[in-house]
């Protein structure tokens, strides 16, 4: 699979909102055929409708291999089969490990890592069957340090490596594997973080560029669905992210450490406080998984 995304069959989870969202819409407007996973029922099922076409949608948690293996069979079913996945689910949650609920610390690694590798899990077999593509969604976070993130560090740093480890067992079954990694994209994740904790704001806004600056989210889905159709090893969004991966060594080294730690005395305090006061540990728009369900098509679908 190279090339043309018409008549090709895309899966993509967290595809409710935000990147997953944008992509989906964009890989369909360019003539794919995409199924929606996620946790929103009533938002897969308005944008499934609203691409009009043989477009397919699950209510699914990717914590849960069950539902993905009947969402998959659900895709296989009505679409016949799938040529690309984006694993793109992801959450962060709120606070530090010494201020923080563990759980929400742990369930960000098994989203946005754990996830990723169930959803890989899932779709293998049908994947390898056409020759097709995996974009894993990491982020700059992977080669990137922040105090107030180390579970959505370590879950993207995580992402990055599994993609590189897979690439490498998938290659002579003709499979390519890409990883993803933007920085912050203009999406209710990040828009919730910057308002539920005003020092994580004024951290993000002292950062050099580009690490400070924020994305369109139509600018990364575009990225994305070039990535698709170019099976592509790296996509870094902005572009010029790929030149801080290729100074990871000088951005997580003692100096670094230094400048961001004389910082994080007094914005980890105050991100501590204000995650305290918060109530929760995840943005408003996060979704939180409910009873398992069965996956859905419209009878049209079927």
């Amino acid at each position: 699979m190279k090339g043309s995304l018409a008549g090709r069959v895309v899966l993509i989870t967290g595809a409710a909102r935000g990147i997953g969202e944008h992509t989906a819409r964009l890989a369909a407007a360019r003539g794919a055929r995409v199924a929606l996973l996620g946790l929103e029922a009533e938002r897969l099922a308005g944008l499934a409708a609203e691409l009009g076409g043989p477009h397919v949608w699950f209510e699914c948690d990717v914590t849960d291999q069950a539902a993905l293996t009947r969402a998959v069979a659900g895709t296989v079913d009505a679409l016949g089969g799938i040529d690309a996945v984006v694993a793109n689910a992801g959450v962060a949650n709120r606070g530090t490990i010494a201020v923080g609920d563990i759980e929400a610390l742990t369930r960000t690694v098994e989203v946005n890592l754990i996830g990723v590798m169930r959803t890989v899990g899932a779709t293998v077999d049908e994947v390898i069957a056409r020759r097709g593509y995996f974009l894993l969604v990491s982020s700059a976070a992977a080669f990137t340090a922040l105090p107030g993130m180390a579970a959505y560090c370590a879950s993207k740093a995580g992402v990055e490596h599994f993609g590189n480890a897979i690439r490498l067992e998938l290659a002579h079954r003709g499979v390519r594997v890409g990883t993803a990694h933007p920085s912050w994209i203009d999406t209710d994740l990040v828009r919730d973080a910057k308002d539920d904790l005003p020092a994580f704001r004024e951290a993000l806004r002292k950062l050099p560029w580009p690490m400070g600056s924020t994305t369109s989210v139509q600018t990364c889905a575009a990225a994305f669905v070039d990535a698709i159709e170019r099976r592509r090893r790296r996509v870094y969004v902005p572009r010029v992210v790929g030149a801080v991966q290729a100074m990871r060594t000088v951005v997580l080294g003692p100096l670094a450490e230094r400048i961001i730690a004389r910082t994080a005395r007094t914005s980890v305090p105050q991100m501590e406080a204000q995650a305290r006061a918060l109530g929760r540990s995840f943005g408003a728009h996060t979704p939180q998984p409910t009873a398992v369900a069965p996956p859905t098509t419209t009878p049209e679908e079927r």
